[in-house]
């Protein structure tokens, strides 16, 4: 259901916010679901990021509703997936505005007991993976992630826009997100610095930031890299603004996820969708994502040697990680589209909405 171009925020049945002020893979979820999500109600975004075709409003916009009701409906649903958003949607809920309050978790270790504290006080939970849902002590819903499979698109000359990043070789390969020890990214330098000079026609990229602590961290591959003369072939081509993320997808053949720790994985789903072969670590939702020996193939966490030969067997052979990429694309399309995942979660608005009408008719 679209919303008309001037919108009337008290017909506004699901508010999701994003009160994060950097942009993170939590982040990408909220913009690639809430257009998803205005093809089934009336959406909006709560602060951060601008998703295309869905109003966005402020907080204190919010506060505005207090003592309204969208048509038909005995609350809105605040669909929270961090902490302080559980804490302003229970705010809210105190300042009288009528919220039926969602929480997804996506976190595969055990929880504060703060968070634990301010679950609790949720209506309905979320999880985006089994082995997320294993860690809560409440009951949750589970609903594996989707992506935007217009928007992350295999290229139609995938060489040619590898050679449109004027990088050296024939052919990339690449991971994806922040720069930290959870994430692998030294798995995959070393992997690159063992495999590179034995394959000549590629280059390695690693796309991401790193902050605080981890810039250290990031500065020591460097200098591992930079020793082994290896600079202009592992290149660190940092934060991309979110409109080139997909561009990079397309121009890279074969995609490494070497986490050691993960909620769910969603770089894995869009290196997928972009028709990449995927080397990824059983950590996060991969083992569910990643069809072993179809679409790429899985590696035991912090398993170097493995993670490697993997990644070698597609370095080696460039028309199995073709053919792979394009067994990946169709498992994606049937099973892992961004409209699946919305219309999974509008189900549990809906019993949350069937529950509240229900106790509301017998108060």
């Amino acid at each position: 259901m679209a919303l008309p171009a001037r919108f009337d925020r008290q017909l506004l049945e699901v508010l999701h916010p994003n009160l994060h002020h950097r942009y993170s893979g939590v982040t990408t979820t909220i913009l690639a679901l809430a257009p998803a999500m205005a093809r089934l109600c009336r959406v909006a975004l709560v602060g951060g990021d601008a998703a295309p075709g869905v109003p966005r409003l402020r907080v204190r916009d919010v506060l505005r509703l207090r003592g309204t009701l969208p048509p038909g409906r005995p609350c809105r649903i605040w669909h929270a997936r961090r902490n302080d958003e559980m804490i302003v949607g229970l705010l809210l809920r105190r300042l009288g505005v009528k919220l039926g309050l969602v929480f997804t978790s996506a976190a595969q270790r055990r929880h504060t007991a703060f968070t634990n504290s301010l679950m609790r006080r949720m209506d309905a939970l979320i999880s985006p993976s089994p082995e997320a849902a294993s860690y809560l002590t409440l009951p949750a819903t589970v609903v594996l992630h989707g992506v935007d499979t217009e928007r992350y698109r295999p290229s139609p000359n995938r060489a040619a826009a590898w050679k449109e990043a004027g990088l050296p070789g024939l052919y990339g390969i690449g991971v994806f997100g922040r720069i930290r020890r959870q994430k692998g990214t030294d798995l995959f330098v070393e992997a690159m610095l063992k495999l590179l000079p034995r394959y000549p026609d590629f280059t390695a990229v690693v796309i991401g930031l790193a902050t605080g602590k981890d810039r250290a961290f990031e500065a020591r591959l460097k200098a591992k890299v930079a020793k082994a003369g290896l600079a202009s072939r592992i290149v660190f081509l940092g934060e991309l603004p979110p409109d080139q993320v997909p561009v990079w997808f397309r121009r890279l053949s074969i995609f490494v996820g070497p986490q050691r720790n993960e909620g769910f994985g969603l770089t894995t789903l869009e290196a997928m969708a972009s028709e990449m072969a995927v080397v990824a670590t059983r950590a996060g939702a991969a083992a569910h994502l990643v069809a072993d020996g179809e679409t790429g193939y899985l590696a035991p966490v912090e398993n170097l040697h493995v993670l490697s030969g993997a990644i070698e067997r597609l370095m080696r052979e460039p028309l199995r990680a073709e053919a792979m990429g394009k067994a990946g694309r169709k498992r994606v399309e049937k099973h892992f589209s961004i409209d699946r995942e919305a219309k999974e979660i509008f189900a549990v608005y809906q019993r949350l909405w069937a529950s509240r009408s229900t106790s509301t008719r017998t108060a």
